[in-house]
């Protein structure tokens, strides 16, 4: 999974395979979730335990909005994640690690940003980009060479098609875009106006591009 920051605001990205041991266990599982209207988290690692951090997440975002009738900064979202994740430590010593990518658009600094986590709760803010996960390694060299200032939504659209698909060439746990069963990533776009899910025709033809300019 990842994310990084365009003209306007940032998209996080993640493959959809989910692995026991060396075997498939999902081809559709969703890593990329609204944390609320202008926040978005991504998973990596421990399905379950990532899964209900989440869960856990939205509702304690949502419950602070209706009792204090405004929304937790953006860096406050930040560290209450950070919190979460420290707090999942002793199941990360039992190898049920969650280790997030989380990022939003903030609306006091008018700009997106980006935060990464590891598995003790330690949290650090990107500047530019980040890629996490089995597959992150490789992911994050794509987005090297192909991130720069400015950059357009449907551009950074293509960049994270182009390093999950990658990554997936070289990581068997990152599952990459897959046309004939119509399987590509998902994909959040956090800007000014808000939370909006990638529609999978545009994710689909932002790879189609790709495919045919390397052709």
């Amino acid at each position: 999974m990842l994310s990084l920051k365009f003209d306007g605001g940032v998209i996080i990205a993640g493959d959809r395979r989910a692995t026991e041991g060396y075997s498939i266990a999902d081809e559709k599982i969703d890593k990329v979730f609204p944390a609320d209207d202008y926040s978005a988290i991504a998973i990596a690692g421990a399905a379950g335990q990532a899964t209900e951090i989440v869960k856990l997440f939205q509702t304690e975002l949502e419950h602070y909005e209706k009792v204090q009738g405004d929304r937790l900064s953006l860096e406050g979202k930040a560290n209450r994640l950070a919190q979460m994740i420290r707090q999942n430590f002793p199941m990360a010593l039992q190898g049920l690690v969650v280790v997030p990518l989380f990022g939003g658009y903030d609306q006091r600094r008018d700009e997106g940003r980006l935060f990464r986590y590891d598995a003790t709760g330690g949290r650090w803010e990107e500047e530019n980009f980040h890629a996490t996960g089995s597959g992150g390694r490789t992911a994050k060299q794509t987005l090297k060479k192909r991130w720069r200032p400015g950059l357009s939504r449907a551009e950074a659209l293509r960049a994270s098609v182009e390093a999950l698909r990658d990554a997936s060439e070289e990581d068997a746990a990152t599952g990459g875009p897959d046309p004939v069963r119509g399987i590509f990533p998902s994909m959040v776009v956090i800007t000014s106006g808000g939370c909006e899910d990638v529609p999978t025709d545009e994710v689909r033809a932002a790879y189609e591009e790709l495919i045919g300019d390397q052709r």
